[in-house]
């Protein structure tokens, strides 16, 4: 904890002194500039103690849906210290303190599934990063879970990329699985109730659950980066969906019974 304290006085608060100005103005001018961004998460994994490994790669060049699990809110940190996304959040992130200008430096895209016309409005935005060949990534579950398991993925943000393709003129786009998995604590395998723990779902106030991310030991986390699917216009974005959901369930069991996979083929 000392050392954590040390980390935040001498490097996390000069950093981000001068990196939140830079990626304020950058956003600002609408340059795509994502170096400051994946600083900041790289020194944010070093000061919440997470360990990142990465199996293949996340797709570039093109633009691309990523659609991953989620099981804590340091999975953001995680994926944003190894590529370059933006994230597609609830709107209630931001709502959260200094969380939610944080995440609109990183061009966040919010949406509240409630209410159909906000939904719609988050179709147009996403459409129109995809178009300018940017890489989106959506927690496709909705919500978080332990991460022994993956609930269903929603397929309706599936269909913004493919009106990008219909409306935006993006082309080539392509659908990424991503799993995300707390495999170790403290170097011992996770066990289901320090996975309770690791997700923050028990935790009664977002106050008490970032003391317990500041406090909790050395975790862990493997990316896995899954082959990119083509998506086509006419595509069926469930039957996609539901590929990819099932791509992540697979390889989210692998990584928590400590299998060695195998590096996903080129896109």
């Amino acid at each position: 904890m000392i050392s954590r304290s040390l980390f935040f006085v001498f490097v996390y608060i000069p950093m981000m002194l001068i990196g939140i100005p830079t990626q304020f103005f950058a956003t600002r001018l609408g340059l795509d500039w994502n170096y400051m961004a994946r600083l900041f998460h790289k020194t944010g994994c070093v000061f919440l103690g997470l360990r990142v490994k990465t199996i293949g790669a996340p797709a570039h060049g093109r633009p691309t849906l990523l659609l991953s699990n989620h099981i804590s809110w340091t999975d953001i940190i995680a994926i944003g210290s190894q590529a370059d996304v933006s994230f597609v959040a609830k709107t209630g992130v931001r709502d959260t303190p200094f969380v939610g200008f944080m995440a609109s430096l990183q061009r966040t895209l919010y949406v509240d599934y409630n209410r159909r016309r906000d939904t719609q409005r988050t179709y147009k935005e996403m459409a129109e990063r995809l178009a300018s060949n940017a890489a989106v990534l959506l927690f496709a579950e909705g919500h978080r879970d332990l991460g022994d398991h993956v609930q269903p993925f929603r397929s309706a943000l599936v269909g913004a990329a493919q009106a990008a393709m219909r409306e935006g003129g993006a082309k080539d786009v392509a659908i990424q699985p991503v799993t995300i998995a707390y495999t170790k604590l403290q170097g011992l395998p996770v066990s289901r109730t320090e996975r309770s723990g690791i997700s923050g779902i028990t935790k009664k106030s977002f106050k008490e659950m970032v003391r317990d991310m500041l406090t909790s030991g050395v975790k862990d986390v493997t990316i896995a980066f899954g082959t990119p699917m083509p998506l086509s216009e006419n595509a069926d974005r469930k039957v996609v969906t539901k590929i990819a959901e099932d791509e992540v369930r697979r390889t989210l069991v692998a990584l928590n019974r400590g299998m060695r996979l195998p590096e996903p083929a080129a896109a």
